[in-house]
């Protein structure tokens, strides 16, 4: 599966998590509900899967952690804020190059209209 189709299907299943409980809650009970609907969708995911950053030959496990990993494919970090700092999407793109993958979702449900609160971050694709 490409990762223009897993982002359609993460997408989608935001929308009708936002539709449902709408903004406001806690981002664990967002992630929850996101991996519980790509469960029901047969598609692999991990959570809060640690990023380690390596440094010629150093590894360091220093607390980097990404949210959900769709089919090793795509990164989606979950938000439940004000609004996105614009910190956020350079922290997603680090994710994204230390993980050599090339799409991520960043994804603001406490927003009135979830389709305000999707950004797609992009790594050579």
């Amino acid at each position: 599966m490409h990762e223009n189709e897993i982002a359609s299907i993460v997408v989608d299943i935001c929308y009708h998590i936002h539709t449902e409980l709408g903004p406001g809650l806690l981002e664990s009970v967002y992630e929850e509900i996101l991996c519980y609907e790509l469960q029901k969708k047969g598609l692999s995911f991990s959570r809060q899967k640690p990023i380690p950053v390596i440094w010629k030959e150093i590894k360091m496990e220093i607390g980097f952690r990404a949210d959900v990993i769709v089919e090793n494919k795509v990164i989606v970090e979950l938000k439940s804020v004000e609004a996105i700092s614009p910190v956020f999407p350079k922290i997603l793109l680090t994710y994204l190059r230390l993980t050599n993958t090339k799409l991520g979702l960043l994804v603001n449900f406490n927003e009135a209209l979830i389709k305000n609160g999707i950004k797609r971050v992009v790594n050579g694709l």
